[in-house]
């Protein structure tokens, strides 16, 4: 099924014709759970990995737990609708123990699925994004890693790993992804507007545009942070969001170049904030706003993952040379 983002309650350039001049194209995702397979784009199925090619495990230090969740009581608990019964952590509130911890599959893209996805390095079309599920250091940090592939040569490989390595226990139960097939849909997104990156007098009559809106209407009204710029959820290229620390410049550590957005990760596909966005199809159409959302967690936390507070994780590549390390950046 096809998922369409609803027309904007506000066509934003006729209230602000200069802001076609920065208009841009993000590719919505609209992950939703399913049973993706390796040679398909998909957040938490199976990626396309070679048989040969070793599993990537980290091996920095983690900090201590006290319980956790079999990933596959887990699975069973979502599969009845209930919460996964937790388990002492081996060695409960010492550093885990049991030797390098491998990282977990989030998702992966091919290029000939999404729209508007950067290539890697040297062309390649394919990108696969892990995150070690353990925590490092005071702040509780994370370790995500990208992998590029060309999509023709590694689907021609003799074998494929069947069934990722996993940890005994996970810390969290939104450690676990649960498998999401794509629903790709290219929408027209605007800036954040904050600080530079819209011009001041812009970014002004933004913010008087919203506080009459909602002298007018109240908390109902449209605004532009919600429902005029940026979408919720999973989405790849577009403008990043920073609702959570402001804008940012992202450069590269490498050459020190402006780094663009490749992707972004997000727990929940809507807020009370942005409920607006919800696609079409996963609405009633005898009702209005929020309540005509139907389809509950599937629809509105489909992947089950969480990102720091439930903050979006923003994947930076460098346009110079996609082959620098990225930035992680959660906001």
């Amino acid at each position: 099924m096809t998922r369409t983002t609803p027309a904007r309650p506000v066509e934003v350039e006729a209230v602000f014709p200069e802001l076609a001049a920065y208009r841009g194209r993000t590719t919505r995702l609209h992950p939703r759970p399913g049973r993706p397979g390796r040679h398909d784009s998909h957040v938490g199925g199976p990626l396309l990995w070679p048989g040969d090619e070793p599993w990537p495990v980290c091996r920095e230090p983690h900090m201590p737990e006290t319980e956790g969740y079999a990933p596959d009581e887990i699975r069973a608990a979502r599969a009845v609708g209930a919460w996964p019964r937790s388990q002492p952590w081996p060695g409960a509130g010492s550093p885990w123990t049991g030797g390098p911890v491998p990282f977990v599959a989030l998702a992966q893209f091919f290029g000939r699925d999404v729209p508007g996805l950067a290539a890697g390095p040297g062309g390649a079309d394919l990108v696969q994004l892990l995150r070690c599920p353990l925590t490092h250091g005071p702040y509780l940090e994370r370790r995500y890693l990208l992998r590029w592939r060309q999509a023709s040569q590694t689907e021609s490989a003799d074998r494929f790993l069947t069934a990722a390595p996993e940890v005994p226990l996970l810390p969290r139960e939104h450690e676990l992804p649960e498998p999401c097939v794509l629903h790709p849909e290219q929408v027209e997104t605007y800036p954040w507007a904050e600080d530079d990156t819209l011009p001041a007098a812009l970014i002004a009559r933004i913010d008087a545009w919203e506080d009459a809106q909602t002298a007018e209407a109240g908390r109902d009204a449209p605004s532009y942070q919600g429902d005029l710029s940026i979408p919720p959820g999973w989405r790849v290229g577009g403008f990043p969001s920073w609702a959570s620390t402001g804008p940012m410049d992202i450069t590269c550590t490498s050459c020190a170049d402006p780094m663009r957005l490749l992707l972004t990760a997000e727990g929940y596909e809507m807020d009370s904030g942005s409920h607006s966005w919800m696609p079409l199809e996963d609405r009633d159409p005898s009702l209005q706003g929020m309540a005509s959302i139907q389809g509950g967690q599937s629809v509105t936390q489909p992947t089950r993952l969480r990102f720091g507070r439930d903050r979006d994780l923003h994947v930076f590549t460098c346009p110079t040379d996609p082959g620098h390390p990225p930035r992680w950046v959660l906001s």
